[in-house]
């Protein structure tokens, strides 16, 4: 099986991908790429929070004309986070017709199961392929149950159902997905795309399926793996089933970037897939992101909900002065951080955290003790608000303390 060490570097932009990289995190814009203004916000805002690489649609030739308007953009506000280009059925065309497009993309996604049938397909696909071999472009070969070949795959269940003991139709469905990963990477190879410019993909919605196509896929390629559970769906359903599939391969090697697809609720926050998948890997030991707030669930020991207005609180906090942070703290993303809501297991946590906080339960005395790096350091009392700004402070005051470098 090849682990994520194992396989190819493939440089997208200014990131790589695979070899001895990180893993990456991923985001993909909901905007309409036609719609300028709000793309370049919305990629910038991920970019922002630690998208690594951002994805838009390209679906049609308005779209294709404004590629090269939002990358320009972007570069000027100083956001160099490369782009991908998601490309169906008609991504032949676009690329063709709109050669800036082409070249203000650094990678272009294809799903091979959409590009058309027969020699069509092989045309079309091949199309793409010389195309982003002679811009010197990455591209992801990226496979999805929903979208699979139907020729191969009524092929395949006809062989199936010939043998003496046939396999589920589950089993015929996944091997379908990385046979046509396969042979399509091996007809770029062939067209001339080097091995290093090449990323795959095999995306089920279910989880165990997840699982099962991305070990056999790592046990007959080297190529980078892009994970990502489809069509994972809206809040808590989509972050247990993202971190249910991925979490299992990435402990075990597999996996060399990621997306958590998260469908968010009407008006919400693109950026909380960026922070999902960060989470995943900060999780895993994998990366280090953000500080890290450990928080009391709450129960009836806890009166009211003051512990929990200030875990938000001091979350948004965080997540407000992290890119500042950054700049003058290195390190400042190993910061801990503890909102705890009672006598039991409170001073533990606040202790155990680089700082923390202990609101009064039920019945205790109402002042709040502050401990950094386990002593005592402050008892804060008054209103909600004067507690959080004053814990805001001391984190402040903290961060400066513990991750300032010397000047030179």
């Amino acid at each position: 099986m090849t682990t994520r060490s194992e396989t190819y570097p493939v440089i997208v932009g200014n990131v790589q991908i695979g070899g001895d990289a990180p893993v990456r995190v991923q985001a993909m814009t909901n905007t309409n790429t036609t719609d300028v203004a709000a793309t370049v916000a919305q990629v910038n805002a991920l970019a922002d929070v630690g998208a690594e690489l951002v994805r838009f649609t390209v679906n049609t030739p308005e779209a294709a004309q404004a590629v090269p308007e939002i990358a320009a953009r972007l570069r000027d506000m100083g956001c160099d986070a490369p782009l991908i280009g998601d490309f169906h059925y008609n991504g032949h065309t676009l690329l063709r017709d709109f050669p800036k497009c082409a070249k203000a993309l650094d990678k272009y996604r294809i799903n091979p199961g959409n590009v058309g049938r027969g020699a069509a397909r092989d045309e079309r696909f091949s199309a793409i392929v010389a195309i982003a071999r002679d811009h010197g472009k990455a591209v992801r070969i990226g496979v999805n149950a929903g979208s699979l070949d139907q020729e191969l795959v009524q092929a395949k269940l006809a062989e199936n159902a010939r043998l003496d003991a046939p396999v589920a139709a589950e089993t015929v469905l996944n091997e379908c997905m990385i046979i046509s990963a396969l042979d399509a990477t091996e007809q770029a190879i062939a067209l001339g795309l080097p091995e290093t410019r090449i990323v795959l993909s095999c995306k089920s919605s279910r989880p165990k399926d997840l699982i099962a196509l991305y070990r056999e896929l790592a046990r007959r390629t080297r190529h980078p793996l892009h994970l990502g559970l489809t069509e994972a769906g809206m809040g808590v359903k989509g972050l247990v089933w993202s971190a249910a599939a991925m979490s299992v391969l990435l402990e075990g090697g597999i996996g060399d970037t990621i997306r958590v697809s998260l469908t968010p609720e009407p008006g919400g926050d693109r950026r909380e897939e960026v922070y999902a998948g960060q989470e995943l890997l900060q999780a895993l030991g994998l990366r280090q992101f953000s500080p890290s707030v450990t928080a009391c669930p709450g129960c009836g020991r806890t009166s009211g909900a003051a512990f929990q207005r200030l875990a938000a609180e001091t979350q948004r906090f965080l997540r407000e002065r992290l890119p500042e942070w950054r700049k003058q703290y290195p390190g400042v993303e190993t910061l801990t951080v503890a909102v705890m809501g009672c006598v039991v297991n409170g001073p533990g946590e606040s202790k155990a955290a680089n700082i923390g906080i202990n609101l009064p339960g039920d019945n205790e005395k109402p002042s709040c003790p502050v401990y950094a790096d386990g002593g005592k350091i402050a008892t804060l009392q008054g209103t909600e608000d004067m507690i959080a700004a004053s814990f805001e402070e001391l984190i402040e005051a903290y961060v400066a303390r513990r991750y300032a470098t010397e000047e030179p």
